[in-house]
């Protein structure tokens, strides 16, 4: 149970910050996912679309530990760890 609960923390980190890079991305170009993601990437700022789009990560860890559901928050930080890595290599 524990292992499951952390790889589900994994997943909602990773999918909350694709979501949320999705909207940001939205919410700065007027082109669609993919071209403002090549906008973006092509003018070096990809990375703070990235953590632009990670930070409702942050809202969800805090009410994670709010339930008591510290192994989904750990997988939570551990998303962030795996984003981070991704946007300094980006």
């Amino acid at each position: 149970m524990k292992k499951k609960d952390l790889f589900i923390g994994l997943i909602i980190g990773l999918l909350g910050a694709l979501i949320g890079t999705f909207i940001a991305l939205q919410f700065f170009t007027e082109q669609g996912f993919v071209e403002g993601f090549k906008i973006m990437k092509s003018a070096g700022m990809i990375g703070k679309v990235i953590t632009l789009g990670a930070i409702p990560n942050v809202v969800v860890f805090f009410l994670l530990l709010k339930k008591n559901k510290d192994l989904m928050a750990r997988g939570i930080i551990l998303a962030m760890f795996i984003i981070t890595i991704t946007t300094l290599l980006l």
